[in-house]
């Protein structure tokens, strides 16, 4: 029977791995791409709710009004938009955690009939009153 060394087999294994990851991040992180297929992140959402009106805070670092689109229909808020990401010429990405590229949340309002009454963009989050008509 031949010798096997095991640490052939385990370096063999992990080039395969670094190969499978490699090509995952290809695939998920291509800057630019994927705007046909829709949003690509939801961002988080707090809802209060008070006797005359819903305060909905949308978390929208770096997006600011002009790129917003927000259609309040029946019983659903929409909320759409893109965030760009901010790279001066030249710069090597070492780590991307907060959210790029098309967003969108839809929000399910309760029962009742609402009005957008404000909106505004403050400290990177999307501050909306509706209030509830009777």
């Amino acid at each position: 029977m031949p010798f096997r060394d095991p640490t052939r087999s385990m370096w063999a294994r992990a080039v395969s791995m670094l190969e499978q990851a490699e090509r995952l991040q290809r695939q998920f992180f291509q800057l630019g791409k994927g705007r046909a297929r829709g949003p690509t992140w939801e961002p988080p959402v707090d809802i209060f709710e008070t006797d005359r009106a819903l305060t909905i805070l949308i978390a929208l670092p770096g997006v600011s009004a002009d790129e917003l689109l927000i259609v309040l229909d029946g019983g659903e808020l929409y909320v759409r938009g893109e965030r760009s990401i901010p790279v001066a010429a030249g710069a090597m990405i070492r780590r991307l955690e907060i959210p790029y590229g098309r967003f969108e949340r839809r929000i399910d309002l309760p029962p009742g009939h609402f009005e957008i009454i404000a909106r505004a963009l403050v400290n990177g989050c999307l501050h909306m009153t509706l209030r509830k008509l009777a």
